[in-house]
């Protein structure tokens, strides 16, 4: 890992900037859940991770309460993070179909995987001056992945605050819908990709299903040229 990077990690993960993220984080790790009662949880803020010369970024919202948040790296451990790595591993930008905890042995081709926000919120809900806080350090990994080409947005939330951290630093004032394979072109020439969210829900009801998200990914890495 370059200097830069290890630098702008380190200071994630030890943001305090926002007391009831925080103060929820330290909730979470000393509570836990059932499944989990036994294992000793991350509890900090998760940075991205991934490929530094990747060409496709995955984003999501925020870590997951008992995903990124426990395990301390983004989709793992979660259902979300069963149901994308399965996809991922299909579609060859990953080495193996599970991300379960760090130092499994996962490798992703060219791809680099982040939050919008770095520390998990209250009911999934964080607060708007909480994203703000949280832009510079989304802005830092945009400007220091400089081989970037695509950017997959998972859920209409992670896509909605992807673009208004653009809008602000682009000054944009085009209109951008999301729906899921969209695709559009940002001001700095980087394609963002609007996918639904792999949450249990979304899959058990079939808003997103295997073919759907193999397909875009697959679209991904045309336009990414992976």
């Amino acid at each position: 890992m370059n200097i830069k990077f290890k630098k702008l990690n380190k200071t994630i993960i030890n943001c305090k900037k926002c007391p009831r993220l925080t103060k929820f984080i330290k909730k979470i790790s000393s509570e836990k859940r059932k499944q989990n009662i036994n294992e000793k949880y991350w509890g900090k803020p998760v940075t991205g991770f991934g490929d530094l010369n990747a060409k496709l970024m995955i984003i999501g919202l925020a870590p997951a309460a008992h995903g990124g948040t426990r395990t301390g790296r983004a989709f793992t451990g979660d259902k979300s993070g069963d149901f994308l790595f399965k996809s991922l591993h299909k579609v060859n930008i990953s080495n193996q179909n599970f991300s379960e905890k760090k130092n499994d042995g996962l490798k992703l081709k060219s791809t680099y995987i982040t939050n919008i926000l770095k520390c998990v919120p209250p009911g999934d809900k964080p607060k708007n001056n909480e994203l703000i806080k949280c832009s510079d350090y989304f802005i830092s990994e945009l400007e220091q992945l400089k081989k970037l080409k695509v950017i997959v947005a998972l859920g209409k939330v992670a896509f909605d605050n992807c673009l208004k951290i653009y809008k602000k630093k682009f000054n944009l004032n085009k209109k951008f819908e999301f729906k899921h394979g969209r695709k559009y072109l940002l001001p700095d020439n980087r394609i963002l990709i609007a996918c639904y969210h792999p949450s249990p829900r979304n899959v058990n009801t079939k808003v997103i299903t295997p073919l759907m998200i193999n397909s875009l990914f697959k679209k991904a890495k045309k336009f990414s040229t992976l």
